[in-house]
């Protein structure tokens, strides 16, 4: 079956350009319908398939769903809603940004899985920067690996100019631990939405992020 009709994209596009309380509130039995709610199914059946693969994962849908409202308060962009749905699947639910898992964008913009290390904090940053240090062959090796190379590409991340004198060695070996974040994506087009295999699509991207998001919470 297939999660999503046609109207969920077309709600976000029609959104862009009515961005304003008024029209949300006009439209809200449509967002309910056409968004809010299967979002929520597919996001509970992608908890149930993910848990039985990490048995730590045991939550509800609304754990892991962010809200449609923007944090508004320190931006010069005053809309307050976002254009697409997003959730972050851990044991914690969104919660959980140093735990691993699966976080998703869908919207007429992309779809997106991410893994990885977005945000990580100092402490999280200096062991993951020494677990490469210590092993950086098997680093590579997961970088490298085919399956996920064909979904995501490569790590993504921004990078310090400076880092640790004790790791500069280790660095001029294996340039990304010059990185600050350590994350990666798999796109597919707006259009996969309304795919019945949605789900599937983001299991076979979850299963592609595990040796790596192994490696980066261990």
């Amino acid at each position: 079956m297939a999660w999503f009709t046609a109207d969920f994209n077309r709600f976000f596009k029609e959104l862009a350009a009515n961005n304003h309380k008024a029209w949300f509130d006009a439209e809200r039995s449509r967002y309910e319908r056409s968004v809010k709610a299967p979002f929520e199914a597919f996001v509970s059946e992608l908890i149930d398939r993910m848990g039985k693969v990490d048995k730590r994962i045991r939550i509800a849908p609304k754990e892991a769903i962010f809200r449609i409202h923007r944090d508004i308060r320190f931006s010069k962009d005053k809309t307050p809603y976002k254009l697409n749905c997003t959730a972050l699947i851990t044991p914690e639910g969104r919660k959980g940004m140093s735990l691993p898992g699966m976080y998703m964008e869908l919207g007429p913009e992309h779809i997106r899985a991410y893994g990885g290390q977005y945000m990580p904090d100092t402490a999280t940053l200096a062991r993951i920067r020494g677990r490469i240090a210590r092993d950086p062959a098997t680093f590579r090796q997961l970088c490298e690996e085919r399956t996920f190379k064909q979904f995501f590409g490569m790590m993504r991340g921004e990078r310090n100019k400076v880092i640790p004198k004790g790791l500069k060695a280790a660095a001029e070996k294996e340039p990304l631990i010059y990185n600050k974040q350590f994350y990666y994506f798999s796109q597919l087009p707006p259009s996969k939405v309304t795919d019945p295999r949605l789900v599937d699509l983001f299991m076979e991207r979850f299963m592609a992020m595990q040796a790596m998001n192994g490696f980066l919470f261990k």
